[in-house]
């Protein structure tokens, strides 16, 4: 009875909603980075590279559920 509801159980936190809302919000940084007239290089590369970790984890967060 246990192994059953272990494997039909969802894998959903309450973190999960903090991490998409990061990641909306990193998304809007860098789009306003990308659309400034000049632009910063070394923001435009963390904010990149935090954008690529922040997407990564939703799709193995959301693959969970």
């Amino acid at each position: 009875m246990f192994l059953a509801e272990e494997a039909t159980a969802s894998t959903f936190s309450m973190f999960d909603p903090f991490i998409l809302i990061f990641t909306v919000l990193i998304a809007i940084g860098v789009v306003r980075l990308l659309m400034a007239p000049k632009k910063n290089k070394f923001a435009l590369g963390f904010g990149g590279v935090s954008l690529v970790v922040f997407l990564l984890l939703d799709v193995i967060m959301i693959s969970g559920w």
